[in-house]
């Protein structure tokens, strides 16, 4: 049969029951960056004054993240020929550093542990004073940036390292990190004088994978005329430097995009930044769903979908939460879980993947379990399309009485459309920018809002891949 355009998605031309025509185009488009998220500062020393003059001297706060994603940023003032500054986490037991040296013209990133400092990586530097300096950590990476546009908005990686660092110290250990305050001051035998320093959890290079909290059956999570929904805040690097994060927008003024909670994961004795997932409010059981990716360790081994329930509020604040795996009926990798009850059944959409090496391949799957069981007893497979390779970002939504489970097919640039049988009904008529870009379709009032994302990357010729993407907004 042929396909035809109805409903915002093509059908096939027997679909007499077909939703109103929906055609997405662009609202907005905008990137979030932050080094330091806006509600999640912890130090800062216009609030908790501190010395500003160093030699050499490096300050050590007893303030700590409780996971591997922070950053301190110094404005530096003057530095004498002789000086230098750096930043970073240190305590009793050693420290990560980022440092820049006027006498050298170097700026690099030096570990500390039991007494021996190395430099793991340094870079030709010149940053005459003043300008900003900033030390980044994501897992295991190390960035140190600079700023030497004197706005605050110019941040540029100058160099970052994972490998080394890893190799003598493991930041994601909790009892290594909690060891580590943040830390800041001079460097060298000359004066370093400091403006404002601020120190907390890092922010995001770029968002990705949004998704919706909603309610169990499906309806959206709106609170004070906000949307909340999770994105995956893209971190200095691949996909192990990202994190998980909540955000609301305003409904009144997509513009106005606020990260409200930061959440983080422990399992196999560290704490990790797994993300891609969902959150679902079970208002039966008043607590919430948390189900996620494993990203935060991947390492082209396989990747799986991880989940937990809470009555922690995790639409605010910072949260670390222990995981366990959500049993999927699969053999091979599976992520972007996407949970909903429906009709009685929980229905879980996730992507399947058979291999990360030498290629990714993953294409769309629907599983679902018995009337009233628990999201993750009894999951059987109701289809998956192995006719796509690169297809993900599942998202289960109700269009005009009738659900159906939505995609993106990178290779096709599209968002495939299926029923809940998985039989493969079309797709959207939306644009399909950069990457693969999910279809997080969410109703607003009498209108539809397509929410999702692009490829483009910040400052890749230093940090790599995975620093994307902008927020984009469409509407229908």
């Amino acid at each position: 049969m042929s396909e035809h355009e109805i409903g915002g998605r093509s059908l096939l031309a027997d679909a007499e029951d077909a939703p109103v025509d929906l055609h997405f185009a662009v609202t907005n488009q905008y990137r979030p960056f932050d080094l330091i998220a806006p509600r999640f500062v912890q130090f800062d020393s216009v609030v908790t004054p501190r010395r500003s003059a160093f030699t050499g001297t490096l300050l050590t706060t007893d303030i700590r993240p409780v996971a591997p994603y922070g950053t301190v940023t110094v404005e530096v003032r003057r530095l004498d020929d002789t000086a230098g500054v750096t930043a970073g986490l240190a305590g009793d037991a050693g420290s990560v550093l980022g440092f820049y040296d006027v006498e050298t013209g170097q700026a690099g990133i030096e570990i500390t542990v039991g007494g021996a400092a190395t430099v793991v990586k340094s870079v030709p530097a010149d940053l005459p004073a003043p300008f900003g300096f900033a030390l980044v950590v994501n897992e295991n990476a190390v960035t140190v940036l600079a700023d030497t546009t004197g706005t605050g908005a110019g941040w540029q990686p100058l160099l970052t390292e994972r490998d080394g660092v890893r190799a003598l110290i493991d930041l994601r250990d909790p009892a290594v990190l909690g060891e580590l305050g943040y830390a800041y001051g001079g460097r060298g035998t000359g004066s370093t004088v400091l403006g404002r320093v601020r120190a907390g959890y890092f922010g995001q290079a770029g968002v990705r994978d949004p998704h919706v909290v909603q309610h169990a059956d499906g309806r959206p999570y709106v609170k004070d005329g906000k949307l909340y929904l999770t994105m995956t805040n893209a971190g200095l690097g691949f996909f192990q430097q990202a994190h998980w994060a909540v955000w609301t927008v305003d409904l009144a003024d997509p513009s106005k995009l606020e990260q409200v909670a930061t959440l983080f994961f422990q399992r196999d004795g560290v704490v990790l930044g797994d993300h891609a997932g969902q959150i679902v409010y079970d208002d039966e059981r008043r607590q919430f769903i948390v189900a996620m990716s494993s990203w935060g360790d991947f390492d082209f081994d396989g990747v799986h979908v991880r989940h937990t329930t809470t009555r922690a509020d995790v639409l605010s604040g910072v949260h670390v939460l222990a995981t366990e795996r959500l049993v999927l009926p699969t053999t091979v990798s599976s992520w972007d879980p996407s949970l909903t009850k429906i009709d009685g059944r929980w229905h879980v959409a996730f992507v399947e993947s058979p291999t990360q090496q030498p290629a990714f391949v993953f294409h769309p799957a629907l599983a679902a379990g018995p009337r009233d069981a628990e999201y993750d007893e009894d999951l059987e497979l109701v289809g998956a399309d192995t006719s796509l390779d690169q297809t993900e970002g599942t998202i289960l939504q109700k269009i005009d009485g009738e659900w159906y489970l939505l995609a993106s097919d990178g290779h096709a640039r599209r968002y495939p459309v299926y029923d809940l049988s998985l039989r493969r009904l079309g797709v959207l008529d939306a644009p399909y920018g950069t990457n693969i870009p999910h279809p997080m379709i969410v109703p607003v009032g009498r209108a539809w809002w397509l929410i999702t994302f692009d490829g483009t990357q910040y400052a890749e010729p230093v940090l790599g891949y995975g620093g994307h993407g902008d927020f984009i907004l469409m509407k229908a």
